[in-house]
């Protein structure tokens, strides 16, 4: 909020505390300013060709510029992560956001992450990227590096397609880098989002995603 904006705010407060008898106008101010909390729940199903399918559930809180993670069937099967970070962003028309993160790794391979959650939009274009360092605490030979990358265009703010690049080690010891179409439906708070890696290739995989932020 502006200071422009704030400046006429307290002021009025000030006015209905002396006529109502409310309350004071610095708590106001605060109330109109303070952030709040923003929650997202989402789950990604797995349909992978000659391989086990299964599903990623995430959850995240931020507030400011606090941010909160926690992710399943993420790094590895049956390995969970904690995750925290912060956000920032600048930018009106073309607009950066950034959160560098930590993370705790453990399960099936236990170690510490550091991570990043980048975008960078313009209008209908978006650019979006996650990715993290794995640093593993029984042999520095599981050490690996992880990414998803997004490019999508949306003609309308209920539709985006576009493509999608992810390096998973999620399935053993060997990488997947795999690439493909993606197409995605918004609804109020919901996301929908079908993904295509690797079409016709002996390790595809298709991926239903869905979220709800709240």
């Amino acid at each position: 909020m502006t200071a422009r904006k704030l400046s006429l705010i307290v002021p009025l407060a000030f006015l209905v505390h002396r006529s109502l008898g409310g309350p004071a106008p610095e708590a106001v101010a605060q109330s109109v300013i303070e952030p709040e909390w923003e929650f997202s729940i989402s789950t990604s199903t797995y349909l992978v060709r000659n391989g086990p399918d299964y599903a990623n559930p995430n959850v995240t809180a931020d507030r400011d510029w606090l941010h909160l993670e926690a992710r399943y069937n993420y790094e590895a099967l049956r390995t969970g992560s904690i995750w925290l970070g912060y956000n920032f962003s600048f930018g009106e028309k073309l607009v950066f956001e950034a959160t560098p993160m930590l993370g705790g790794v453990f399960g099936d391979v236990t170690g510490i992450a550091p991570g990043y959650s980048l975008s960078l939009t313009y209008e209908w274009l978006s650019l979006s990227t996650q990715g993290e360092y794995f640093f593993d605490s029984g042999s520095r030979g599981g050490n690996f590096f992880y990414t998803w990358t997004e490019l999508n265009v949306s003609p309308v703010h209920w539709l985006h397609a576009g493509f999608v690049i992810d390096r998973t080690k999620a399935f053993g010891s060997s990488f997947d880098i795999r690439r493909g179409p993606l197409l995605g439906f918004t609804y109020q708070k919901f996301d929908f989002t079908t993904y295509w890696l690797s079409p016709g290739s002996h390790n595809s995989a298709v991926v239903f995603a869905a979220t709800i932020s709240f």
